[in-house]
């Protein structure tokens, strides 16, 4: 039964999507999104200027359920997944911003303030076919080891791995193409780009081809394998990868160099969710029954 709001007698922010907590420093993170009712009718640029699109990193009393801080990342963020390091005595982490490209990492200053700095920045693509002139570049999950930051975009189509011993500068160690709306052949055409010579090229696992982009990830546990959906939102995927509403999405794994970094498509594996019962299903979140790299968290 209902019983109210998390939040205690404080101001409500205007959209919320995600969380994470750290109990050792009284901190609960959370960020904006996007609004349901409006956002799930499909993207409309026009909704930038319109509050659609949430803009803030919230920071909460976690004892008090009480709003201490906000940050407005600005208008054309979208702060979506945010985490926190696995190390309980940590305080800091990264929020990843879908529609700017950025990954920010906050962190904890004196007399228990929070301060947010800009950590990565991938590059938006010039095109023509697309909705808007730039695409911008999303998901991330950190190893339960602190050692890596995976990120992935949905419209890129990539799926990149950071080294982040140094965690205000990380370090691209591996990249891999899942998908995506720039691949040879399709109807965007990439004008410019800072990193790739030439656009990639699709996907086939199993004598299947695989539509839409990397939209969520899991790790396992040992660090050796990242499992990644290829569904963000079904109004979505109808407006940019239709093909997955008619095929269904898929799962894939991603197999990890966790010594010197990389990333490689296990060709062996597929998990096919056009062929569910009362199918083609779209497939979202990705769960492990024993706890995994985004959900558990050390007090």
């Amino acid at each position: 039964e209902l019983k109210g709001n998390w939040e205690h007698e404080c101001e409500v922010p205007p959209t919320g999507y995600d969380f994470w907590y750290q109990p050792r420093h009284n901190v609960l993170i959370s960020t904006a999104g996007m609004v349901p009712r409006i956002a799930g009718r499909g993207f409309n640029p026009d909704d930038l200027k319109k509050g659609v699109f949430g803009r803030r990193l919230n920071v909460w009393n976690l004892s008090c359920r009480t709003l201490t801080q906000c940050f407005d990342l600005g208008e054309d963020s979208l702060p979506l997944s945010v985490k926190f390091l696995h190390n309980p005595d940590a305080a800091e982490g990264y929020v990843s911003c879908a529609l700017s490209g950025i990954i920010y990492r906050f962190y904890k200053c004196e007399r228990d303030s929070w301060a947010v700095e800009e950590a990565i920045q991938i590059p938006a693509k010039d095109v023509s076919g697309w909705i808007l002139p730039k695409m911008p570049g999303d998901d991330l999950v950190i190893s339960l080891d602190d050692k890596y930051l995976y990120v992935c975009n949905w419209l890129h189509g990539d799926i990149r791995q950071y080294e982040i011993s140094r965690t205000c500068k990380p370090r691209l160690v591996g990249q891999v193409f899942v998908g995506g709306s720039i691949l040879r052949g399709g109807p965007v055409t990439v004008c410019r780009d800072e990193e790739l010579k030439c656009q990639p090229e699709p996907l086939v696992i199993k004598c299947k081809r695989v539509y839409g982009g990397p939209a969520k990830i899991q790790l396992s546990v040992d660090g050796k394998r990242l499992y990644v959906t290829n569904s963000f939102y079904s109004t979505w995927d109808k407006q940019f990868y239709p093909n997955v509403v008619k095929e269904g999405s898929v799962m894939l794994q991603i197999d990890v160099d966790t010594e010197k970094g990389g990333l490689t498509v296990n060709k062996n594996f597929l998990v096919d969710f056009g062929k569910e019962p009362n199918g083609p299903c779209l497939a979202h979140d990705i769960r492990f029954p024993c706890g995994d790299s985004t959900s558990d968290i050390s007090a």
